[in-house]
C-alpha cells in the first residue's frame, strides 16, 4: 500500500497529467486504481536510490548491444559444430520435416490433425482468436505439391503453425485482444509472418491474448481467459496465454509470441513448454501491435529447444523498415547445439534485491534440478548476487507504462470505455510520472545495465527461476520477477521446462549476452535433455 501523503502526491499528478492529454478520470476509477495497487511503480520510481545519478548519458543514445562488454570468450563447441537435434523426437519440427520428406506424413494430413486438435480442445481452453481453416488447406495442399514437385524449402514446410493475435496478417483483422483495434482488415504481412510464409509454414490461426498484450496474465475483458491445459482452473499466463497453450495442448507444434516484460517465457513455463525472447532487435517488430517501443520482443514458443532455435533462424535478421534491426549476420542457430555446456560459466542467482530469498520458492527445487543437469554437463555454477535487479524491474515497469500511455494516447481520449478495467486503469495509472521521468528513467537505465554488466563480467550466462511457482488461478496475472530485467536489458533468454510443483510445470529460464542465442539455446538443451532423461 501506498503511504496517504506520497498517494496523495501520485493521485494529484496523474490526475494534472490525464486533464493535460485530455483523458476524463471518474472517481471511482481513481479508487479502484488505489486499490489494485496500480500507483506502486510510480512510487518505486520516485523514490530510486539517490545513488543513481541523474546526470549520466541516456540508455536511449547508445547502440542496441554495442555497449555490453563482449563475453569473455565465444565458447568453442566440446564436440565441434553440428546442426540439427540428433533423435529429434517424431512430433517435433523435425522430427515432422523429416518425415514429409520421406513420404511418412504430408502437410495436408498434419493440417487436418491440427484443425482438429483444435476443434476438440480450444472450446474449453480459448486459446485461439481466429481459426483460419480454409486458407491453411489451401497453403496446405500447395505445399504438398510443391514438395512433391522437388521444390522442398526447408524444415517449415508445410508445419503447421499459429501467431499471436498482435501480428498483421494480410486478410485478416488484427484485434491485439481489444474490442475495437480489430475493425478493419490489414493489408499486409507483418516482416515475422513474411518469413514463416516464405519459409512454407501453414498458418493455421491468431491465438488469444490480454488486452493489448499489457497483462501477464490471460485476464481479457473481452474474450475471457485462456485455461492451462494442464489444469483448467489455472491460468495459462500473458500475455502470449493463447500461443502457450495452443502449444502446450498439441493443437500447433509452434507458435509466435511477443515478449516486453516476460509475456512468451510466462506462458511457456507455466504451460509446460519452450519459450525463448531473443536479443532485442534480432527479430523485426514490423507489423506488430506495439506495447513499448523499447522494451517489445518477438520470439518462438516450441515444444522443443532444437525448434525454437530452427524458428529463430527463420524469423532473424535486418529488417529496412525496422531501424532498430542492425545489420548482422544472422547464425545457423542449431548448429553445435547438441556440443553441451562443458567449460560455460554460468551464473547461479543468490539475491536479486527482494525481501523474499530464492529459497523459499516453490520452484527452488525444480531449478536447481534443472542447475545440477548444467553441472553434470561440465559447466561450471558461480553463485552470485545482483540487486540491481529490483531497480530494473522498477525502471522496466515505469518504461513500459510511459510509452504505451503514448501509443494509447488518442484512443484512451475517445474511446477509453471500449478498454477492459485492466487496460483501462493501467493506462490511466501509466500518467502519473513527472515531468522528465522518460529521460530520468533512461539515465537510470544505463547505470543500471553498467551494475549488471559488472555483476556477469566473467559469466557466459545467468540462470533464474523462470517463474516463483506454479500458474495462478484462471485469469490472474502472474508474476514477473525474473522476466521483466531482461527485458530492459534487452539480453536474449529462455525458459525450458525442468519439473513440477503443485502437478504444474516449472521452468529454468537462461540469460545470455547480446546476441549469443547460440550460446543460450545449447545450454538450453542440455537442461532440456536432463529433464527429460
Amino acid at each position: 500500500m501506498l503511504e496517504t501523503d506520497s498517494a496523495g502526491l501520485i493521485v494529484d499528478r496523474m490526475r494534472a497529467n490525464l486533464k493535460s492529454a485530455g483523458i476524463p478520470i471518474a472517481q471511482g476509477e481513481v479508487d479502484r486504481i488505489l486499490e489494485l495497487g496500480l500507483l506502486g511503480t510510480a512510487a518505486a520510481f520516485d523514490a530510486l536510490p539517490e545513488t543513481m545519478p541523474g546526470t549520466g548519458i541516456p540508455d536511449h543514445l547508445a547502440g542496441w548491444g554495442h555497449g555490453a562488454p563482449a563475453a569473455p570468450r565465444e565458447p568453442v563447441p566440446a564436440s565441434g559444430p553440428q546442426v540439427g537435434h540428433a533423435g529429434a523426437p517424431p512430433d517435433s519440427i523435425e522430427g515432422l520435416s523429416a518425415r514429409i520428406r520421406a513420404r511418412e506424413v504430408s502437410p495436408v494430413d498434419l493440417t487436418e490433425r491440427a484443425l482438429e486438435r483444435i476443434g476438440a480442445r480450444d472450446p474449453d481452453l480459448n486459446a485461439f482468436q481466429l481459426v483460419l481453416a480454409e486458407p491453411a488447406r489451401a497453403a496446405a495442399r500447395a505445399a504438398e505439391r510443391e514438395i512433391a514437385a522437388g521444390a522442398h524449402r526447408g524444415p517449415l514446410h508445410g508445419i503447421p503453425i499459429a501467431i499471436k493475435d498482435l501480428l498483421d496478417m494480410a486478410g485478416t483483422p488484427t484485434t491485439a485482444g481489444s474490442s475495437f483495434h480489430g475493425d478493419r482488415v490489414r493489408d499486409a504481412d507483418a516482416a515475422v509472418v513474411e518469413r514463416l510464409r516464405a519459409a512454407g509454414a501453414i498458418l493455421v490461426g491468431k491465438t488469444r491474448l490480454a488486452e493489448f498484450a499489457y497483462s501477464p496474465g490471460s485476464n481479457n475483458a473481452h474474450f475471457g481467459p485462456t485455461r492451462n491445459p494442464h489444469d483448467p482452473a489455472r491460468d495459462s499466463g500473458g500475455s502470449s496465454s493463447g500461443s502457450g497453450a495452443a502449444v502446450a495442448a498439441g493443437m500447433v507444434v509452434a507458435a509466435l509470441g511477443s515478449d516486453t516484460g516476460g509475456s512468451i517465457r510466462i506462458p511457456a513455463s507455466l504451460c509446460g513448454i519452450v519459450g525463448l525472447k531473443p536479443t532485442f532487435g534480432r527479430v523485426s517488430l514490423r507489423g506488430a501491435v506495439p506495447l513499448a517501443w523499447s522494451l517489445d520482443h518477438l520470439g518462438p514458443m516450441t515444444r522443443a529447444v532444437a525448434d525454437a532455435a530452427l524458428l529463430l533462424e527463420v524469423l532473424a535478421g535486418s529488417d529496412e523498415a525496422d531501424p532498430r534491426t542492425p545489420d548482422l549476420p544472422v547464425s545457423a542457430y542449431r548448429a553445435g547445439i547438441e556440443s553441451g555446456a562443458r567449460g560455460l560459466r554460468v551464473g547461479v542467482l543468490g539475491d536479486d534485491g527482494e525481501r523474499e530469498p530464492l529459497n523459499a520458492l516453490a520452484s527452488y527445487d525444480a531449478w536447481r534440478a534443472g542447475l545440477r543437469s548444467l553441472e553434470a554437463a561440465g559447466a561450471h555454477l558461480v553463485p552470485v548476487d545482483l540487486p540491481v535487479m529490483a531497480s530494473l524491474r522498477v525502471l522496466n515497469y515505469a518504461l513500459l507504462a510511459m510509452e504505451a500511455a503514448v501509443h494509447h494516447a488518442a484512443t484512451l481520449r475517445d474511446r477509453s470505455a471500449d478498454y477492459g478495467e485492466f487496460a483501462r486503469l493501467r493506462l490511466f495509472a501509466a500518467h502519473a510520472y513527472p515531468p522528465g521521468a522518460y529521460l530520468r528513467v533512461q539515465q537510470a537505465r544505463a547505470e543500471c545495465r553498467r551494475r549488471f554488466e559488472r555483476g556477469c563480467l566473467d559469466l557466459d550466462l545467468l540462470s533464474t527461476p523462470t517463474m516463483p511457482g506454479a500458474a495462478p488461478p484462471l485469469g490472474v496475472p502472474a508474476p514477473t520477477r525474473f522476466t521483466a530485467p531482461f527485458n530492459l536489458l534487452g539480453w536474449p533468454a529462455i525458459t525450458v521446462p525442468v519439473g513440477a510443483t503443485e502437478g504444474m510445470p516449472i521452468g529454468l529460464q537462461l540469460m545470455g549476452r547480446p546476441w549469443h542465442e547460440a550460446t543460450v539455446l545449447r545450454a538450453a538443451r542440455v537442461v532440456e535433455a536432463g529433464a527429460t532423461a
